[in-house]
């Protein structure tokens, strides 16, 4: 008699989900699935990726990449984030989002949104953002499956990856907030990235601030810190880092 073959998807938790929104919203790279509208075939390329306020990846894409065009033809794609590290890269946690991508068009406060997040992320993307040939696009997520390690598979609904709340007054609120920080509370965000992640001493700039948490980076490294409880309200966005600061710099 043949054994049952055991499912090796475990039973999402709070922790799994927590893990795949730290791997959506610290990527700064991911490779990118597509279908190849000269054939159909499966493509998979390299793109740089930033979060949305929701935790939606955006790509900014020229006009005359093979991905481009795939996704133009093709809406439907997958992404890949999770960086290796040391050691055996099997062993280290990955994120696949399986999605439909969705150009944002020029011009829409969707647009304006994307392009302020995503250069925050990579400023050297001012250089060509202008370009005409270069387009936003949303990898609006339908599911995802996530990689924890040895053992550790987990099944992710749109629901569980993305953060949902009163974004719109997040967006209205973010950039003031990132830029009074980064400029007159340098001390506080480095703070935040040792403390809360562990991270070297140095120049670590705010880039995001959403519902749930807050994005780091210095230089090609980023760190995710989580809110101790979701914001329910953008008002609470003050009051959130500087028990955050204090918290840091007490310790």
């Amino acid at each position: 008699m043949e054994k049952e073959q055991t499912d090796p998807i475990l039973e999402t938790d709070a922790e799994a989900i927590r893990l795949a929104k730290t791997l959506l919203r610290s990527a700064r790279f991911g490779a990118l699935a597509t279908l190849d509208p000269a054939d159909g075939a499966p493509l998979a390329t390299r793109v740089a990726v930033a979060s949305d306020m929701d935790g939606t990846p955006l790509i900014l894409v020229s006009a005359l990449s093979v991905h481009t065009k795939a996704i133009t033809a093709d809406a439907r794609c997958s992404l890949l984030v999770g960086e290796p590290g040391k050691g055996d890269p099997l062993a280290h946690p990955r994120l696949t989002i399986k999605a439909r991508a969705e150009k944002l068009e020029r011009g829409t406060p969707e647009h304006g949104h994307a392009a302020r997040r995503y250069l925050n992320r990579h400023p050297k993307g001012k250089l060509y953002v202008d370009f005409p040939d270069f387009s936003f696009f949303r990898l609006s997520p339908e599911s995802a499956l996530l990689n924890g390690g040895f053992a550790r598979a987990y099944r992710l609904k749109r629901e569980e990856l993305l953060t949902g709340g009163p974004l719109h007054a997040f967006l209205e609120m973010e950039q003031r907030a990132v830029d009074h920080m980064n400029e007159d509370h340098a001390d506080a965000v480095e703070n935040y990235a040792v403390h809360f992640t562990g991270a070297e001493r140095g120049r670590w700039l705010l880039t995001g601030i959403d519902p749930e948490g807050i994005d780091l980076a210095k230089g090609d490294e980023v760190r995710r810190v989580f809110f101790k409880a979701p914001l329910g309200d953008a008002s609470e966005m003050r009051p959130a880092l500087v028990e955050m600061a204090k918290m840091a710099r007490g310790a």
